[in-house]
């Protein structure tokens, strides 16, 4: 049966890569000449972004269709015209569902909307894990696998094996991601530095960082439409490099992500998923640094708790070579504004020592390219 799952599953490519998702943000762009919202002027914004920062995808998350028939698509949406879109700019489509209304209708809906296009599935609100929903993800994964449709298991307990039987899988929620701080929490920064030595061991996060909107402890305030994330902006690159996500989200909207292109820049140039790993330092709560390998490119990440804090990065890994480092650190008054960041570029080798500086919330993250 495994042997059967893997040709089905590899007859064409499993794609992983970022996201530009919708819900988080509210679809609150602006300067544009159209009303934002769940239709398609929006979303062919939101495919012009990913298609110009070589973003792989965009889901349409809650509101495309009913929430419990997904044959009923909104008025507002022409979900054919979308895909054809996003496929000329070399965007794929991937659909949000409840579990509840897709396995109403499984075979019928993975068959049509893989016809027509789509990448796969974000499905949500599974809220469970006793045999028969544990039961029913298999049968979706490998009716996805059947339709050649990726799977985004949102809403779930975290994963447990079930992604080695099913590559297609690419991500599991399982934590209290970025989308809590919409509704207020007392200390994200101090859960974030918790998460990559429990949660994340169970394998991939659905935790979808990207805030543009970065707030210090005193500033930070619970808000729904244009949300802030608690912490720094280099908190929140360092994400991309120390969180685990083969699907993973750029949760702001464009418009933010414009206006902050040396963001976008650092962020769309981390990959998803790597070659190798190196565990650099870290306490529970306290603060974690890791190091990522993609080819003969390095990505480092560091975060703090509230508390300000002074690490060192031994850069032995890297072995032979000169490379240019790409680094994002907290500013100097980033204690105060979240966003203040400095970017510098600098050579380095593995014999370099570096000493870092966090903010309160604060991180550090980094590119590093082999030159010769």
């Amino acid at each position: 049966m495994l042997e059967t799952i893997k040709k089905q599953l590899f007859s064409k490519p499993i794609k992983p890569g970022k996201v530009a998702w919708d819900w988080w943000n509210d679809w609150n762009i602006t300067h544009v000449d159209f009303k934002a919202g769940i239709n398609n002027p929006t979303y062919k914004y939101y495919i012009d972004f990913a298609s110009a920062n070589k973003v792989e995808y965009v889901v349409l998350d809650e509101g495309w269709s009913n929430i419990v028939d997904l044959n009923q698509i909104s008025p507002d949406i022409n979900l054919q015209e979308l895909i054809d879109y996003a496929k000329q700019k070399n965007v794929g489509i991937i659909l949000w569902t409840s579990w509840y209304a897709l396995t109403r209708q499984t075979d019928a809906a993975m068959a049509k909307f893989s016809k027509m296009g789509i990448k796969g599935f974000k499905i949500d609100f599974i809220d469970r894990d006793d045999q028969k929903m544990v039961s029913s993800l298999y049968d979706i994964a490998q009716k996805a696998a059947d339709n050649q449709l990726i799977v985004d298991y949102h809403g779930m307990y975290k994963p447990s094996g079930i992604q080695r039987t099913f590559p297609n899988i690419l991500n599991f929620e399982g934590v209290k991601g970025l989308e809590n701080v919409k509704w207020g929490v007392k200390d994200h920064p101090g859960y974030d530095v918790s998460i990559p030595f429990i949660r994340m061991l169970s394998g991939p996060m659905d935790y979808t960082p990207g805030a543009m909107r970065n707030a210090s402890k005193a500033n930070f305030r619970a808000v729904n439409g244009n949300p802030m994330s608690q912490g720094t902006r280099c908190h929140q690159l360092a994400m991309y490099t120390v969180f685990e996500a083969p699907l993973q989200m750029m949760a702001d909207n464009p418009t933010a992500y414009q206006k902050e292109q040396e963001s976008t820049d650092f962020i769309a140039a981390v990959p998803t998923i790597f070659d190798e790993t190196v565990a650099i330092s870290g306490k529970v709560s306290e603060y974690v640094a890791i190091a990522r390998r993609k080819g003969s490119t390095w990505h480092i990440g560091a975060m703090t708790n509230w508390d300000a804090r002074d690490l060192n990065i031994d850069l032995s890994f890297l072995g032979e070579g000169n490379y240019k480092a790409v680094i994002f650190e907290d500013g100097l008054n980033a204690d105060r504004d979240g966003t203040d960041y400095k970017r510098t570029v600098v050579n380095l080798t593995s014999k370099d020592k570096l000493n870092i500086k966090l903010a309160p919330g604060g991180g550090w993250a980094a590119r590093l390219e082999k030159v010769n």
